[in-house]
């Protein structure tokens, strides 16, 4: 019953098992260690897994990126040898036409040559003549006596402010000249003759040195009444420069005490008929012109009264006594022309088949569009030839639609019935018309591209001369806007303003032609850059459209036209001057003059506000409005001199030496008296600060003597103003 007595866990069977067996591999442990064995393998695996695709990764991209770069290396070696290719064809393409342009220009040149050495005395051109003196001597008044029209009364103040051309054919030379030449019995051969009008201003400089660079002779005009003027000298300076030989119309004769009109006669049936007095007076100035003449170097005589020496005598100049309201001498002086040209200039005026022509004007006609004014002196224009311009843009190559003259006797200027030619032989002012003109600068050659020619050639050659021009149109960046009718017109306006007013006026921009409403608009944008003085246009014998003008208004332009230069530059200046007084003005409160005065203690008047005490200017200008301190009490205001009166008359200013009544006012501190805060031993000092010296320089520099500018720089000091 024991044994049954005991506990189940007490029988043998029931021991710990797992104790006894715990060193034995039951199926169970094998099992979870080989799944143990297997995590820790698997883990190993997918680290080395990783491992090897982080490389592999690594790999196919460093793979990428070298076919990539080997790709771009390609390319770019590609585009290289594309671009050296391109260069080498570039290279190869400029040799060539540099190579072209030079046969051209051999071809040219040996053209040229050929055609120089094929000229004939049996075929000369119109000889060049160009009327040049000074303003107001009558010399377009003498043209259209030749001419028997009135340019002179369409000419603003009747000055000639473009260059005319006027063709005068062989039948007009000998119809004038008819009555002397029955003494005379001269054999005219010439063609005909061309005379330039050149502007007699002294403005007009570069035009006057543009027409005279284009004559073969020159009519030299002097007032008899008033001998040689400055542009007279200036006009013979420049001829005498050139080598031109040129005769001297000694014009006014009509002027002398009792002259008695002889209508269209030579001048000396004219004088036959004056009274002694009238011819004596005649004389006598005529010698006095000799005379004045002489001093500028230059020989002359009246011209019936040379001898045969003094005609071969190259330096030896003729005088012509001529009228050209009544028309004496209108005839001789023709005639003179016609045989120093046909005796004398012969060889130059043999014609040449080498073309050789010059821009006069680049003018926009109603109906026409851009119209560009040649001088053809040789060769030939024809319709549809490929000419060659000069602009400021580089060449422009137009085909000419049309070859446009005035009828003989009539100036290219005068608005009349132009004749339409299909050909055009040298020497003859022509209107050309073709597309793309607009930017054609007078003074420019124009050249045509020829059967054998290189246009590159051409091009090059009709370049040559712009450097010389684009100096004179460079522009400021602050200045106003010039606009004029003709770019001969300009060359002269700018040149005017630049060198001939004091101070400069600065250009900004410049145009040809009407003002639109887009040229206020461009120079509007001086009122922003803080010049509204500038935001101007100086127009010049051009028209403004409406809407420009309004325009103008609304932006604060101002828009001055004149169709004389001197006219606009009054206009301009007057403008300048009341905005400068303007200016002064509104600075006056600010500027303080600078002064030392000494108070004359026999001569105080008043003690207290308002203080009236005499002084003595010691240094500087004393004016009214100017404060008034003692530096040497600490700067004490005394206040501001609100009048100055010397001898019982009141003053705006007081100078250096002066003794005066002065009035002094002190509104910050009234109870300010003389005797007891300051006295006469005393100095008074103007009262600087930095804000008042700069409104001196800026508005009031004129004002004041170098002394006083030293008394600035000693006040500065007193006053610590850095």
């Amino acid at each position: 019953e024991e044994e049954d007595g005991k506990d189940d866990w007490e029988d043998s069977d029931s021991g710990d098992e797992w104790d006894a067996d715990s060193d034995a591999s039951g199926p169970k442990l094998d099992a979870l260690e080989q799944r143990l064995k297997q995590t820790s393998i698997d883990d190993s695996d997918d680290d080395e897994d990783l491992i090897e695709k982080e490389k592999r990764l690594e790999r196919e991209r460093l793979a990428k990126l070298g076919k990539e770069r080997a790709e771009r290396e390609r390319i770019e070696a590609e585009k290289l040898a594309e671009l050296r290719a391109m260069e080498e064809e570039e290279n190869k393409q400029l040799l060539l036409l540099a190579q072209k342009r030079e046969e051209g220009k051999k071809r040219r040149l040996e053209q040229e040559k050929a055609n120089l050495e094929a000229r004939t005395r049996d075929d000369l051109r119109c000889p060049i003549v160009v009327i040049m003196g000074h303003v107001d001597t009558g010399k377009t008044k003498l043209l259209d006596k030749i001419r028997k029209t009135n340019v002179q009364e369409g000419e603003a103040g009747g000055i000639t402010q473009q260059i005319g051309a006027t063709y005068f054919e062989k039948k007009t030379l000998l119809a004038q000249t008819e009555k002397l030449n029955e003494t005379e019995k001269f054999n005219l051969t010439l063609p005909g003759m061309l005379v330039i009008d050149t502007p007699g201003h002294e403005s007009f400089t570069n035009l006057r040195s543009r027409g005279s660079s284009l004559c073969d002779v020159a009519i030299l005009v002097v007032d008899l009444m008033h001998g040689l003027e400055q542009q007279t000298i200036e006009s013979l300076t420049m001829l005498r420069k050139r080598g031109t030989p040129f005769v001297v119309a000694l014009n006014k004769i009509d002027r002398c005490y009792d002259w008695k009109t002889c209508k269209d006669t030579p001048i000396r049936d004219a004088l036959k008929v004056q009274a002694e007095g009238t011819v004596q007076e005649f004389r006598s100035r005529a010698d006095s012109a000799k005379l004045q003449l002489q001093e500028q170097g230059v020989n002359s005589n009246i011209y019936w009264e040379m001898g045969d020496e003094d005609w071969t005598n190259s330096d030896f100049v003729p005088l012509v006594p001529t009228s050209a309201i009544t028309g004496e001498g209108v005839q001789d002086i023709l005639l003179l022309l016609c045989q120093i040209a046909q005796r004398k200039l012969w060889r130059q005026l043999m014609w040449c088949a080498n073309l050789q022509a010059t821009v006069l004007e680049v003018k926009a006609i109603d109906g026409l569009g851009m119209t560009v004014d040649v001088l053809v002196v040789n060769g030939y224009l024809r319709e549809g030839d490929k000419a060659v311009f000069c602009t400021l843009d580089g060449p422009v190559v137009a085909e000419i639609r049309g070859l446009l003259t005035p009828p003989p006797s009539r100036e290219m200027r005068v608005k009349s019935e132009y004749i339409h030619h299909k050909e055009i032989k040298g020497a003859l002012g022509v209107k050309l018309i073709g597309n793309g003109l607009e930017k054609v600068m007078a003074g420019t050659p124009v050249m045509v591209v020829g059967e054998y020619d290189e246009e590159e050639d051409i091009k090059q050659e009709v370049m040559s001369d712009l450097s010389r021009l684009q100096d004179k149109l460079s522009t400021d960046k602050k200045g106003v806007m010039v606009q004029a009718s003709t770019l001969g017109a300009l060359e002269a306006l700018l040149q005017f303003l630049r060198e001939e007013t004091k101070p400069p006026i600065p250009v900004s921009a410049i145009g040809i032609g009407t003002i639109h409403k887009r040229d206020v608009t461009k120079i509007s944008i001086m009122n922003e850059k803080g010049c509204p003085e500038y935001a101007t246009i100086l127009a010049f014998d051009v028209p403004v459209e409406r809407d420009a003008r309004e325009q103008a208004n609304e932006v604060n332009v101002r828009i001055f036209t004149a169709d004389i230069i001197y006219h606009l530059f009054d206009q301009f200046t007057r403008f300048m001057e009341q905005l400068t007084e303007k200016r002064r003005e509104d600075a006056a409160g600010i500027a303080v003059f600078p002064s030392i005065v000494k108070i004359l203690p026999q001569h105080v008047f008043n003690q207290k506000d308002p203080i009236i005490v005499g002084v003595e200017v010691v240094e500087g200008i004393l004016k009214i409005g100017t404060p008034l301190c003692v530096p040497a009490l600490g700067g004490l205001n005394v206040g501001v001199v609100t009048s100055i009166e010397c001898n019982g008359r009141e003053q705006e200013t007081a100078k250096k030496g002066s003794s005066v009544a002065i009035k002094i006012v002190n509104e910050t501190n009234p109870t300010i008296t003389y005797g007891r805060q300051f006295d006469a031993s005393h100095s008074l000092y103007s009262q600087l600060s930095r804000a008042s010296i700069d409104a001196l320089k800026l508005h009031f520099k004129d004002k004041l003597e170098n002394e006083d500018w030293r008394l600035v720089v000693k006040l500065k000091k007193v006053f610590n103003i850095i």
